[in-house]
């Protein structure tokens, strides 16, 4: 046998193990309810909206730290083997080159909150994987973010670390001890800062009407009784959290008052009541599927 058929029979049998451990990464993932999946780099900034990016130059990095990709994230399991037939090709072209001690160029990455996603380079990253090596070297552009991640990392975690995130600010800026913050809960990254700006709308609309500049903290307890508190008595009055499992009232109140805005474009005299209706209706085809969601989210935790 040649050098060239023993390296195209070494690199296929190395591509057919990874492939495998892949499938039985997903099949062990299923049953011990763990994520199998890389995070994608566009979600994460969605949720984390970082403010500006750092060039950071050559690293050498560890590959245990590479959680997500930029565009391949449903290629590759979350410990990056191969998971599709189409990446053959590819992936056993790069291991051929590691057989043959040829040196590959570095791949590119956007480091985030301690953890590393892949620009560029993703089949190097599974081959060096699956080879079990530790480190590989890296163009490295940081991301700025106030938010850790970690390995295993779903996006469900992600979006309740944020979610953490932002109700700790708001707290620490607004020292909001005139609100029931108790009854305040919100599970929807976005909600905290987009409460903020409820209360500054109501802000405004008061001070058109009274001499002189309203506190914030007048202007937040005035929107909590007036605005919120019964918004809230309007979701329990149609029992608007059955429909929505597994979220809290806050996030109803966000939907709901969503929903009132886009209905008074059309209906200027739109009730907060007909808002609910209309929430409730279009909720329905999908409430089985919520349930199912949420008994499985409370499995995966017991």
């Amino acid at each position: 046998m040649g050098t060239s058929d023993f390296l195209s029979q070494q690199s296929a049998e190395d591509f057919n193990k990874a492939k495998n451990r892949a499938k039985m990464q997903s099949l062990f993932n299923k049953l011990t309810w763990k994520n199998s999946d890389l995070l994608s780099l566009y979600e994460v900034t969605k949720i984390i909206k970082p403010k500006k990016e750092t060039y950071l130059g050559m690293k050498t990095i560890e590959i245990d730290k590479i959680i997500g990709s930029e565009g391949r994230y449903r290629d590759f399991s979350a410990a990056f083997y191969p998971k599709r037939e189409m990446l053959r090709g590819r992936w056993t072209s790069i291991d051929k080159a590691r057989l043959s001690d040829v040196i590959l160029p570095p791949i590119s990455v956007y480091s985030l909150g301690g953890y590393y996603f892949v620009r560029d380079g993703n089949h190097r990253v599974s081959v060096a994987k699956s080879m079990g090596v530790d480190f590989i070297d890296a163009e490295v552009v940081e991301l700025d973010s106030e938010i850790k991640l970690e390995a295993g990392m779903t996006m469900k975690h992600l979006r309740q670390r944020v979610v953490d995130y932002e109700r700790q600010a708001f707290i620490e800026q607004y020292r909001p001890s005139y609100l029931p913050m108790g009854e305040i809960v919100f599970t929807t990254p976005g909600s905290y800062p987009e409460m903020v700006n409820h209360i500054l709308v109501h802000k405004y609309y008061i001070n058109q009407n009274v001499k002189g500049e309203i506190s914030f903290e007048d202007a937040a307890r005035s929107w909590y009784a007036n605005v919120y508190a019964p918004i809230v008595r309007q979701i329990r009055e149609d029992n608007l959290m059955f429909y929505f499992p597994g979220n809290a009232e806050g996030d109803l109140y966000m939907w709901l008052v969503r929903r009132w805005d886009e209905m008074k474009k059309e209906k200027k005299d739109a009730s907060i009541q007909e808002a609910s209706r209309r929430l409730k209706k279009e909720s329905g085809s999908s409430i089985l599927n919520r349930w199912i969601r949420l008994i499985k989210e409370k499995l995966k935790r017991n």
